[in-house]
């Protein structure tokens, strides 16, 4: 299962999206402790893809865990 993190930053026009094998309990996690440590948040993707932001900089995470691919026809 991936989830789909969106994250914003402070006087950007667009937000950056990573797909990650992480939960979102372990994305929060790393975000708070790089907010506490002042640092940068750090999240790659399954290809080794990584996403470098300082902590102090972002604005707003969302989060879109993936459902699986929806197989046939109607609802």
């Amino acid at each position: 299962m991936t989830v789909e993190v969106k994250i914003g930053v402070q006087h950007a026009a667009r937000e950056l999206s990573v797909e990650t094998d992480k939960s979102a309990d372990e994305v929060l996690s790393t975000l708070s402790t790089a907010i506490k440590d002042e640092g940068v948040f750090t999240l790659s993707d399954p290809k080794g893809r990584t996403v470098v932001v300082p902590a102090d900089k972002i604005a707003y995470l969302s989060f879109a865990e993936d459902a699986g691919r929806k197989v046939g026809f109607g609802g």
